[in-house]
């Protein structure tokens, strides 16, 4: 196998793993994952920090997310574009959740990490922005502010605790849209009436 073909597969048999046990995970859970030697990971990676900084560059690149959002394309109608992108990002995200606390871990010597995580923060806002762009005369905000009201339901609804209690976990994609769209209230209110109270 070649090199880069032998790194990938490390990085792919890791990042489950990491996902599951975090940093605790071990080189020998991860050589027998991948069904090598344990000895094989360190001809590839100088040591098992390098092995789960490469893991976790793999999870939080944004390209795949870039991609699929690409792929919603921009012919069906905004609601169905919306509900696609969400259940696309929550899905990565979810994917994603237990490693959050990783990066503090891992990357506390790499400058760059910061940087990387807030252009990919970025594209992943550009892409959701170009979905919204043929509605722009229909929104109160710019399809750049509408993406990133979106981004935040659904960074609420999956990281459960940026609420007290938890009290967005129970958002589903259709509610996540409905909120974005249509706002918190559930039926109209009242008209106040006209007549003075006797």
């Amino acid at each position: 196998m070649a090199p880069e073909d032998r790194r990938a597969a490390l990085i792919a048999a890791t990042l489950p793993l990491l996902r599951e046990h975090g940093t605790a995970v071990s080189t020998r859970q991860i050589a027998e994952a991948a069904g090598v030697a344990e000895g094989t990971i360190f001809g590839v990676f100088p040591d098992k920090a390098s092995l789960l900084r490469a893991a976790l560059m793999s999870a939080f690149d944004p390209q795949p997310a870039v991609d699929a959002l690409a792929a919603i394309g921009t012919r069906i109608e905004l609601r169905a574009r919306l509900r696609e992108a969400v259940t696309t990002l929550r899905a990565g995200m979810s994917a994603n959740a237990n490693l959050v606390t990783a990066p503090r871990e891992l990357m506390a010597d790499d400058a760059g990490f910061r940087e990387r995580m807030l252009d990919g923060r970025r594209r992943i806002l550009a892409a959701l922005a170009a979905l919204v762009e043929p509605d722009r005369d229909r929104l109160r905000r710019s399809p750049e502010a509408t993406a990133q009201l979106l981004l935040m339901l659904i960074m609420v609804s999956v990281h459960r605790g940026f609420g007290e209690g938890g009290e967005f976990g129970d958002m589903d994609d259709e509610e996540i849209v409905s909120v974005l769209l249509d706002g918190l209230l559930v039926r109209p209110s009242p008209t106040p009436s006209t007549e003075s109270p006797s």
